[in-house]
C-alpha cells in the first residue's frame, strides 16, 4: 500500500496520454460512425515528425525551445496525414459498405507503418528522442517534467476542445453534423469542412499526445502506433464511443485500472504468474470485455445514434 499513490500517479499519466489519442477515434466515430484504425499510426508518425526537428535544430537548442518546435512539426505532420486519409482514403468510400472504410483503414494503417520503416534513417530500431528526466518529489510520489508536460498538455487541450465545441460555431455545426449530417447539409452547413476538421482535431492530438510519449520514454519505434492506437480505442469504446468527455474518462480509467493490474496482480493467490508489465494490455482488454458485457453504450454512453 505504500507504493498506491505512486501507482495511481503512473495510472493518471498513461490514462492521460491514451485519452489523448481517444478523442481522435471518438470525434471521428461521432461524425461519420468510421473507426479510424489508422490512428494509431497517425500518432506514430506525429512522433517522427517531432523527431525529425529535433535531428534538424543544433544540438545546444534548449528543451524550453526545443519542444513547442517539436510539437508544432509533429503537429504538422499528424494533421497532414490525418486530413489526406480522409480526403483520398475514405472520403471516395463514404456511402459505401461499412466493411470498405474499415478494411482501407487497416490497410493505411500497415503502408504507414511499412513507409516509415523503410524511408525513414534507422527507424527499424529504437530512435533517441528527447527527453525531460528531471524528477520532482510530491510527497511519496514522484513525477518527472516529462509528466508535468503531459498533464498540462491533457488539461488545455480538453479544455479547449470543449469550449470549441460548445462555444464556436465550428463546434455547433461539428454537433449538427454528428446528429444528423443530411439535414446539416440542407441547413447550409459544408460537412465535408467539418469531417476535415474533425480529421485535423484528432491528428493534433494524437500528434500531442506522440511528443509526450516520446519526452516520458526518450524513445520512439515505427510499431509504436499499434498497441497505443489499440488501447486507445479500447478507452473511447470505454468512455462511450461518440462522447469526447467519455474518451477522456475512459483513457483514465484504463490507465489506472491497467497500472494497478500490473502492480498488484501479482499478490492475489493463484495468479502470480499475470502481474508485471507484460501483462498490462491482457488486464486492459479484460477491463473492455467487463464493461461491454455490463454497459455496452460505455461510462458516459454513446452520444450518437446508430445511423446504418
Amino acid at each position: 500500500m505504500n507504493t498506491l499513490p505512486q501507482q495511481l500517479a503512473n495510472g493518471l499519466l498513461l490514462g492521460s496520454m491514451y485519452g489523448l489519442i481517444a478523442i481522435g477515434y471518438t470525434m471521428v466515430y461521432g461524425i461519420v460512425q468510421l473507426i479510424n484504425f489508422a490512428h494509431g499510426e497517425i500518432f506514430m508518425t506525429g512522433a517522427f515528425g517531432a523527431l525529425t526537428v529535433s535531428l534538424i535544430l543544433p544540438s545546444g537548442t534548449p528543451m524550453w525551445a526545443l519542444v513547442p518546435l517539436m510539437l508544432i512539426g509533429g503537429a504538422i505532420v499528424a494533421m497532414l496525414i490525418a486530413v489526406g486519409a480522409e480526403r483520398f482514403a475514405y472520403r471516395p468510400l463514404r456511402g459505401g459498405p461499412r466493411l470498405a472504410p474499415l478494411i482501407t483503414a487497416i490497410g493505411l494503417s500497415l503502408a504507414l507503418q511499412e513507409v516509415v520503416r523503410n524511408f525513414y534513417p534507422q527507424a527499424d530500431r529504437a530512435r533517441v528522442f528527447p527527453n525531460l528526466d528531471t524528477t520532482h518529489e510530491l510527497g511519496s510520489v514522484t513525477i518527472k517534467d516529462a509528466d508535468i508536460f503531459l498533464i498540462f498538455a491533457a488539461a488545455v487541450c480538453m479544455g479547449s476542445l470543449a469550449l470549441f465545441v460548445r462555444r464556436s460555431r465550428t463546434g455547433r455545426a461539428m454537433q449538427a453534423t454528428a446528429q444528423d449530417p443530411d439535414t446539416a447539409q440542407l441547413m447550409g452547413i459544408d460537412t465535408n469542412r467539418i469531417i476535415v476538421i474533425a480529421f485535423a482535431i484528432g491528428g493534433f492530438f494524437a500528434a500531442v499526445a506522440a511528443v509526450a510519449y516520446g519526452l516520458k520514454y526518450g524513445s520512439i519505434d515505427y510499431r509504436m502506433g499499434f498497441l497505443m492506437g489499440l488501447k486507445a480505442f479500447t478507452a473511447a469504446v470505454l468512455g462511450g464511443i461518440g462522447n469526447i468527455y467519455g474518451a477522456m474518462l475512459g483513457g483514465l480509467v484504463l490507465g489506472v485500472a491497467e497500472t494497478l493490474a500490473s502492480a498488484y496482480i501479482d499478490n492475489v493467490p493463484g495468479m502470480q504468474q499475470l502481474g508485471g508489465q507484460g501483462w498490462a494490455a491482457l488486464w486492459a482488454f479484460v477491463l473492455l470485455i467487463l464493461v461491454l458485457l455490463l454497459r455496452p453504450q460505455g461510462l458516459l454512453g454513446e452520444r450518437v445514434a446508430d445511423r446504418a
